[in-house]
């Protein structure tokens, strides 16, 4: 599909009963956004009427599509993932919430899939009420792996130059030390470094890596993981060419701020990597799974049933998954097209550098 040299953008609606449809009404009420993508909704004009009648201050306004080659580049467009009527309970809990957030992901998954749109942007689910017999999955990225047959994925959380990347995802934590071995953990180091590279144009990323226990082992005394896991990982991965160091101890690592002086840092395991992240970046992150062959962002936050349908919820983290979304796909093109032609990307940068020196020169 090539429509425009804007990409397109799939935007799944998330549990009908939070907060996504709102932040898509906030996000997209402003036109500017549409001179950097094409975005498509996936959802419903009913859902959509319903949280628009709650923000009548903004303008937002729409077209239906029914097949996804004829959009209409210079609006927001609705792709109708259902036509009945559906129950709306703002800050409810329920299977309808579910099952309506699943038939969007599904839409939008396959749209991706068959090249109909060239990123997605996904609101955020409620684990518990999208679990059925043909959706078992902990989340979307579990269900971004198997549907797109990557052998492994990543989820990394960044805030410009903040990226926090997880060894083990939604695992209980007595669950942790099991999953973690040399061969997990040189394969996640393997896609984010590669995604560092291809998905944020960084030529030679530098990586850190938390280790498990307090103080990182203590040199074996609190916990052996560090000396028989977590370091021969480092060693070979340095030995494959990355730029890894480690293992540090998570609380005196992010105290000292140390993750500045890195491109990403590797955490064992959620709250070890998300805490520390969601603190510091104040709930400017984005969510994004590397490792995919295509392109997925998300805020990096939930539901929000709490205050969803009174119009407080807070739009940046979601307006920011789009723009990420958008520059991650420039910058897999730009990877593609250096890869092919070395001398395009060596001719950059002395441009680059010309034009430094002419700007420092005025």
């Amino acid at each position: 599909m090539n429509l425009t040299n804007k990409p397109v953008i799939g935007i799944t609606c998330g549990d009908i009963n939070g907060i996504g449809t709102e932040l898509i009404i906030k996000v997209f009420s402003d036109n500017r956004l549409l001179e950097q993508c094409t975005p498509v909704i996936f959802s419903s004009n009913k859902v959509i009427n319903f949280y628009r009648k709650s923000l009548p201050e903004l303008n937002f306004s729409w077209q239906n599509v029914k097949e996804l080659n004829r959009l209409n580049i210079k609006q927001v467009n609705i792709c109708n993932c259902w036509d009945e009527d559906v129950i709306i309970q703002p800050g409810q809990l329920n299977d309808t919430g579910g099952k309506y957030a699943v038939k969007s992901l599904l839409a939008a998954s396959e749209a991706l899939k068959k090249g109909e749109i060239h990123g997605m942007v996904t609101a955020p689910i409620h684990k518990k009420n999208v679990q059925t017999v043909d959706f078992n999955y902990t989340g979307h990225t579990p269900f971004l792996k198997n549907y797109f047959g990557a052998n492994d994925v990543v989820m990394v959380l960044f805030a410009g130059d903040f990226r926090v990347a997880l060894v083990t995802e939604h695992i209980s934590l007595h669950e942790v030390a099991a999953n973690i071995s040399k061969e997990i953990i040189i394969r996640k180091l393997n896609i984010l470094n590669d995604s560092l590279r291809k998905d944020f144009g960084i030529e030679k990323p530098k990586i850190a890596v938390l280790g498990l226990n307090p103080h990182a082992g203590d040199e074996g005394l609190i916990g052996k993981e560090e000396e028989a896991i977590i370091k021969p990982a480092i060693k070979e991965a340095k030995q494959n060419n990355m730029l890894v160091t480690g293992p540090f101890s998570a609380d005196g690592f992010f105290a000292r701020h140390l993750h500045n002086r890195f491109d990403a840092v590797l955490a064992m395991y959620h709250d070890q990597g998300l805490a520390p992240f969601k603190l510091l970046t104040a709930g400017e992150g984005v969510n994004y799974t590397a490792g995919l062959p295509v392109v997925r962002t998300s805020p990096d936050h939930g539901t929000a049933f709490d205050i969803a349908g009174r119009g407080k919820a807070d739009e940046s983290s979601f307006r920011t998954a789009v723009f990420e979304c958008i520059d991650i796909i420039n910058k897999r093109k730009e990877f593609e097209e250096y890869r092919k032609n070395p001398l395009k990307k060596i001719t950059s940068v002395i441009l680059a550098n010309q034009e430094d020196e002419r700007i420092e020169e005025n």
